[in-house]
């Protein structure tokens, strides 16, 4: 019984170095908007100023959607326009998605998207950023 106890020990101890070393890889939350029924825009502000990103990737849960266009407002002013063109499954998420340019500063995120989703669950965009 011991041996088992020591033997459960070392395996947690093992996992937790193990998790510990664990890097993630760098993708951080820029922020997350909870859409309509519908065809519609919504603008999701970025509150996080303290970095610049060069890749933005999308994640939907809870509902489906098709993601139509997606505009990317920076804070010297300067936009991009991403053609999405994305159908998300209510578990998904989009391919990893590079901005043009040096790593910049993001003020903004206007997307434009319609729902598919008939189990009347809103959908919960996440917008991650590197």
């Amino acid at each position: 019984m011991k041996q088992r106890i020591s033997i459960v020990i070392g395996l947690l101890i093992m996992v937790a170095v193990v998790s510990l070393s664990f890097k993630p890889d760098n993708w951080r939350i820029l922020g997350t908007k909870t859409v309509d029924y519908q065809l519609d825009k919504d603008v999701l502000d970025v509150q996080l100023r303290d970095g610049a990103f060069q890749k933005l990737k999308f994640v939907v849960r809870g509902g489906a959607l098709n993601m139509h266009k997606v505009i990317v407002h920076f804070e010297n002013g300067g936009t991009q326009e991403i053609e999405m063109r994305h159908d998300f499954d209510k578990n998904s998420q989009s391919r990893v998605i590079d901005l043009k340019g040096n790593k910049r500063i993001i003020e903004k995120i206007v997307f434009w998207y319609d729902t598919k989703n008939v189990s009347n669950r809103k959908a919960k965009v996440t917008v991650l950023g590197r």
